[in-house]
């Protein structure tokens, strides 16, 4: 019988080994997984309001704009966790509502002082850890260590998934209203600011979430590539939520067997994974790129 054949015993223990082996044998791989699962049960459906908000490009914006608050917190503490939290935090939430004073009492749009005050808070935040740590310090801050996750991460993670899922549970149907028509939302429920602001919320502790795990350059990979491929195959609000975390579930077990065995760096090979999933799906997607190429049929005059 042949060595490779898929119903040979011993092909079958192997490839049980390549599947299975990392996760039962190393203890951080397992805390990694346990990380990158809650990361994307809590940031995927966050992505996928975001893009039906056409906020893509504000969310990596908001990534970018929580790292100088982080890096006054490693200037403080160090690499400490709840320091480093608690100033991306107050970053992301500082710049998002200048930059909405900003469009809403000047001649500039809301894009335009976004994009002003996340790349002030991007050069701020890379000056501050280049000057005072060094390269390793600073590639934690831009790329993560998802396998160095500890308790104390995984703990801020899980609860960053529950507050999100019990929030989007609280605030589904002003999101969707939102998503359909902001200007009669805001012309009829007091629920208009509460939803944009609570989204804004949400987004920002899911960035520092997705920090801890992924760096700064890679947080919002988790939020948009997921809710982007599942929109190429359902059209439905709840399939949408369920296979954007599906497809981040499939991309994070990928991204780390991975990065495990050609010993690769983990945080962007889980993003390259999702950018295959989402070109596979733009290719072969019920709604992909080729069927909204096809030429539209003739009408006839009467």
């Amino acid at each position: 019988m042949n060595a490779l054949d898929p119903s040979d015993a011993t092909t079958q223990l192997l490839w049980a080994h390549l599947w299975l082996g990392p996760f039962t044998e190393f203890g951080f791989m397992r805390s990694a997984l346990l990380g990158c699962v809650m990361l994307a049960v809590s940031a995927a459906p966050v992505g996928v309001f975001l893009m039906l908000r056409r906020m893509s490009l504000t969310g990596d914006a908001m990534a970018h704009a929580i790292l100088p608050g982080a890096a006054i917190g490693y200037l403080i503490a160090g690499l400490s966790l709840g320091a480093m939290t608690l100033g991306g935090i107050v970053a992301g939430l500082a710049v998002a509502v200048g930059s909405g004073l900003v469009a809403r009492n000047t001649v500039l749009r809301e894009d335009t002082s976004l994009a002003a005050f996340y790349l002030l808070s991007l050069a701020l935040g890379v000056l501050i850890v280049s000057v005072r740590g060094n390269s390793v310090d600073l590639l934690h801050v831009l790329f993560g260590t998802v396998l160095a996750l500890d308790h104390a991460a995984l703990t801020l993670l899980g609860s960053i998934a529950v507050i999100t899922l019990a929030s989007l549970r609280v605030l589904y149907r002003p999101l969707v209203l939102d998503c359909l028509d902001p200007g009669f939302l805001r012309g009829t429920s007091r629920w208009s600011p509460v939803a944009h602001y609570g989204f804004l919320a949400l987004l920002v502790i899911n960035l520092v979430a997705g920090f801890h795990a992924l760096g700064t350059l890679m947080s919002v990979g988790m939020m948009v590539l997921p809710a982007a491929t599942a929109r190429f195959w359902v059209r439905r609000l709840g399939a949408l939520l369920g296979l954007a975390v599906a497809f981040a579930l499939l991309a994070c077990v990928a991204g780390l067997l991975v990065s495990y065995h050609a010993d690769w760096p983990t945080g962007p090979v889980i993003v390259l994974s999702l950018g295959t999933l989402y070109l596979f799906s733009l290719v072969f997607g019920p709604h992909c790129l080729l069927r909204h190429q096809r030429p539209a049929s003739l009408h006839l005059k009467a």
